[in-house]
């Protein structure tokens, strides 16, 4: 599913095309996503402007003249830029119309995703109030990671993946970003030390902030929004790669579930 490189990416991509614009036409050709689709959206939102594009975690945010359009992508969706009048296809279930002529298409083939609407202090929604620190940010570091790991007995992979300690990151980030500090994913996360905590903080950062650059990984239904997929996905060292070997020392890359999720890890370059 889409996760926080992703995320950045659609909204890096689309708010040159949003931003100061006022929206004149909203089509909902299927409200039933994870949440319905409220039944007067389009009444809410034409004639609002749009004023900011902003990312928490996994949702985008639009923020408009009288509330906010939270959306998520789900597990399959992703938000194109339509320039011409195409016909929608099967899956495209939201439509939004701005006045420089651009459509703004939600697509999600397996409806998990959400396009909510709120007013009020958007941060208080109860989909983001409880939501942890952001690793972008500056004020994202190791010593926050260690802070709010003491006395913890779940693997740092499963902390990694805990949304009210760090947001965005993801399995395939997680376990590449593991990879980079050398942490094995079963260690119990209350006890990495402190210098351990600072590399790994350092390499989240490095492998978001890559992803970002390459649009994003595209393995089964993510592309942006402008339809071409991001290459990521060639640049991973551990993630789907069970049996090959490390590109480090290469041992043979080991494959575990974790929470009902893969790991991949080397049994040598991670202790």
């Amino acid at each position: 599913m889409p996760e926080l490189p992703e995320v950045e990416v659609t909204r890096q991509g689309i708010e040159p095309y949003l931003l100061n614009q006022r929206i004149v036409h909203v089509i909902v050709r299927n409200p039933r996503l994870r949440w319905p689709i409220q039944s007067n959206l389009e009444e809410v939102l034409v004639g609002q402007e749009i004023t900011a594009i902003v990312r928490r975690a996994k949702y985008l945010l639009l923020i408009c003249s009288k509330g906010t359009l939270i959306v998520h992508l789900g597990m399959s969706g992703s938000l194109r830029l339509i320039f011409a009048q195409v016909p929608p296809q099967k899956h495209d279930h939201f439509d939004l119309e701005l006045a420089n002529g651009v459509i703004l298409r939600f697509r999600d083939p397996r409806r998990f995703g959400a396009i909510l609407w709120n007013t009020g202090d958007v941060m208080q929604h109860p989909l983001l109030a409880q939501l942890g620190e952001e690793p972008l940010c500056p004020s994202f570091g190791g010593k926050s990671l260690y802070e709010r790991t003491r006395n913890r007995i779940s693997s740092i992979k499963e902390v990694l993946m805990n949304n009210r300690i760090v947001v965005g990151i993801g399995n395939i980030y997680a376990n590449e970003a593991l990879f980079r500090a050398g942490i094995h994913p079963r260690t119990m996360a209350g006890k990495i030390s402190l210098s351990q905590y600072e590399k790994l903080a350092c390499s989240i950062k490095t492998i978001l902030s890559a992803a970002i650059e390459a649009g994003g990984s595209s393995l089964r239904d993510f592309v942006k929004c402008d339809g071409s997929p991001g290459y990521f996905q060639q640049q991973y060292w551990v993630y789907g790669r069970a049996n090959q070997p490390c590109r480090i020392c290469g041992s043979i890359i080991k494959q575990i579930k974790q929470g009902q999720r893969s790991s991949f890890y080397c049994p040598e370059c991670q202790k």
